[in-house]
């Protein structure tokens, strides 16, 4: 978190989202950090591409309660199995 610009140290927000196959502004995560409370396969894309589906990044196996190494602007529904999902800032 710390490593991207005007992003401190720690999260300060997190919010619950729902996956959405929907690639615009209203389910824009904007260099969101994530939290997977049940663990499943994860569809996301990352921040710095195109927001397509065809550059979208299956992650499989996660665990419950895993904190991701990944920064990202979307989740997408398809492909997605994980729940209590958080983004977080």
């Amino acid at each position: 978190m710390g490593t991207f610009a005007n992003s401190p140290d720690f999260v300060t927000s997190a919010k619950e989202i729902t996956p959405s196959d929907t690639l615009d502004n209203s389910t824009k995560l904007k260099d969101a950090g994530l939290f997977v409370g049940n663990g499943g396969t994860l569809c996301v894309i990352m921040t710095g591409v195109a927001p397509e589906s065809s550059n979208a990044v299956t992650f499989r196996n996660i665990p419950d309660g895993s904190f991701l190494p990944i920064i990202v602007d979307y989740v997408l529904s398809t492909g997605t199995t994980c729940s209590g999902i958080l983004a977080f800032h």
